[in-house]
């Protein structure tokens, strides 16, 4: 079987010279392809280097809404030139979180909408992190879907059906990561089952949000087969089938 973890964090700081390591045992696991995101213009560099050099992985670069109070003077600037030089397939980890305070609110919007502004002009998806935040996300999407197409992906997704549906709607695909697997999470297995096949991602957010039954662990691309697994089991669907079919998802979005 081949899997397509949609969502991981591979940079130096997180894994060092580790990282060969993490990598074989992805492949030696299925899983053959993976998106590396960047949430700085440094960690976006470097997953640019490493798609560069390491067949069937691809990178992402953008400023995480977390992180968009501390970035530096040309940093957007390095986003922008790493996006039109054709070594990055999206933008992003970008969005909202109204959890965590490290940002102001409107800075965070401001920065979300040149991400938006970035990927529609350069015609490439836009990965989206989004806590405690989907009806403003969700809304900024619908005024930008007003601009011209988009290509969305929700990642980590947590949501309700209904925002799902809506979601599904403004062109969004729906990345599943570890969380999904936990036993106290059947309502959000339940919203998974309801998400159309050919809209739905899997993903590890490595090195966080470690699955069901490696909680407590640093999480990594092998991994994402048990989300995977859980996935299909829930949805009644072959475990073989459900990962071709989420592996051409993620192909189709990421190329």
């Amino acid at each position: 079987m081949d899997f397509f973890d949609s969502h991981c964090h591979l940079d130096p700081m997180r894994f060092g010279a580790e990282l060969p390591d993490v990598l074989a045992r992805a492949r030696a696991a299925g899983v053959t392809r993976m998106t590396v995101i960047g949430t700085r213009a440094a960690d976006s560099e470097a997953a640019a280097e490493l798609a560069g050099r390491e067949s069937g992985v691809v990178a992402a670069a953008g400023i995480h809404p977390n992180d968009v109070a501390e970035a530096e003077p040309g940093e957007w600037d390095r986003i922008e030139r790493l996006a039109v030089s054709g070594r990055v397939a999206a933008v992003g980890e970008t969005g909202l979180d109204w959890y965590r305070t490290t940002a102001p609110p409107e800075l965070q919007r401001e920065f979300f909408d040149r991400h938006l502004r970035l990927s529609q002009r350069l015609s490439l998806p836009v990965v989206i992190h989004t806590r405690e935040s989907i009806r403003d996300t969700l809304d900024m999407l619908r005024e930008a879907l007003g601009r011209g197409p988009l290509q969305p992906v929700l990642h980590a997704f947590t949501g309700t059906a209904d925002e799902a549906a809506e979601a599904v709607e403004l062109s969004c695909h729906l990345g599943f990561a570890g969380m999904v697997t936990f036993r106290s999470s059947a309502a959000l297995r339940d919203v998974a089952k309801r998400v159309p096949l050919d809209r739905l991602l899997i993903e590890t957010d490595s090195p966080f949000l470690s699955p069901e039954p490696l909680r407590g662990k640093r999480n990594e691309p092998a991994n994402v087969v048990h989300t995977a697994r859980c996935l299909a089991l829930a949805r009644g669907e072959l475990l073989d089938l459900f990962a071709a079919a989420t592996t051409a998802n993620a192909r189709r979005v990421f190329g």
